[in-house]
């Protein structure tokens, strides 16, 4: 059976520790690649490696820290990427198409149905989609951050059964395996708990800028969404098909969630989020466990100014986000109506939706 399957590799699979491509590694990915598609699978790729790859042709000794210098070194770099990889690819007869995105391309809707409706093409037809961030373009306030997160909002996007993240260590360990030989490595993981977080850590590569924290982040984006994942090393033949069949050298990140409609998508991860609404326990344990929407009586502190149709964060008493969703009142209309029944509510004010947040229109995080 046929399986859609999303591959991040980051730069520092991809390049030399002093910058520039390392063909021979692109060569090797793309073999492993091309080894997955044609054992009947659909596969996406998601790749960094656009700035690391450009900075020395520009002249910089070592990776651009300035924005305009970090773009410059993507513009070049980009071109020598994607040229690697369609030389790489080609000797296996596959062919790629370059797709750039941007953090606004996935908060619009229409951009991101668009999107998706160009990706499915190119997977019907055998062509491999190479996603990048557009990094000659984006801005450090709208970037996604690192192409981990990117990879999860692709691998969501497209329904993919499964995401691999492609790394230089063999998955999660309970410490730092190169400086604690008692460190533990976490074959499977079910729940994101602040210690998986806490065994994360930080802090990337010189060549690239996700650390194993942010890959734990993009697994949780991705499991909310219903997409497991696999994160860990790919650096002899065959260890791609073998993180594919549940076997790989690294950390399994298992979810029994259902894949989100591009709505919901939308709504929990790409929509930018007008002000924030602070709950009580009992309407928390409700829109977490119960299946229910957000009433006015749970409502204890409002923030920002926004309007019905807005996407809001909910946040629980503790100070914790707990989701996010949209809005059927003013920020003012719900200020005055925080804490009412939903008697009192309909008494006093003229709203089309009695729910602040309706369950069809939330996304826990």
């Amino acid at each position: 059976m046929t399986q859609r399957i999303v591959v991040k590799i980051g730069s520092s699979s991809l390049t030399s520790e002093a910058g520039g491509l390392n063909r021979e590694r692109v060569a090797f990915f793309a073999g492993e690649l091309a080894k997955l598609q044609k054992a009947g699978n659909q596969v996406l790729l998601v790749t960094s490696g656009a700035v690391a790859a450009g900075f020395t042709s520009i002249g910089y000794k070592q990776r651009p820290k300035n924005l305009h210098e970090k773009q410059a070194a993507a513009a070049v770099g980009q071109a020598l990427l994607m040229q690697a990889y369609q030389e790489a690819f080609a000797s296996y007869d596959v062919h790629v198409a370059q797709i750039l995105l941007t953090r606004s391309d996935f908060s619009n809707r229409k951009r991101m149905h668009n999107a998706q409706m160009t990706i499915d093409e190119l997977l019907a037809h055998g062509i491999v989609p190479i996603v990048n961030e557009n990094d000659t373009v984006s801005i450090d306030e709208l970037k996604f951050g690192d192409n981990d997160k990117l990879s999860a909002l692709v691998a969501n996007l497209v329904k993919a059964k499964r995401l691999i993240i492609i790394t230089d260590t063999d998955g999660l360990y309970t410490d730092n395996p190169r400086t604690n030989p008692e460190a533990q490595r976490i074959e499977r993981v079910d729940i994101i708990s602040e210690d998986i977080y806490r065994f994360a850590g930080g802090a990337g590569s010189a060549v690239g800028t996700g650390g194993m924290r942010s890959k734990v982040e993009a697994s949780r984006i991705a499991m909310r969404g219903g997409v497991p994942v696999f994160v860990g090393r790919v650096c002899e033949p065959g260890d791609l098909q073998l993180a594919s069949a549940n076997t790989g050298k690294g950390t399994y990140f298992e979810t029994s969630e259902n894949s989100l409609s591009m709505k919901k998508q939308w709504v929990g991860f790409h929509s930018l989020s007008s002000g924030a609404i602070t709950v009580d326990d009992g309407a928390r344990s409700a829109l977490l466990s119960g299946g229910k929407s957000l009433l006015p009586a749970g409502i204890t502190l409002v923030d920002g100014e926004f309007h019905p149709g807005d996407v809001v964060d909910v946040i629980s008493t503790g100070g914790q986000t707990i989701g996010r969703g949209v809005v059927n009142y003013t920020s003012s209309q719900l200020r005055a109506a925080a804490g009412l029944s939903t008697d009192e509510v309909q008494k006093r004010f003229d709203v089309l939706r009695i729910e602040v947040i309706h369950r069809d229109e939330w996304v826990a995080n």
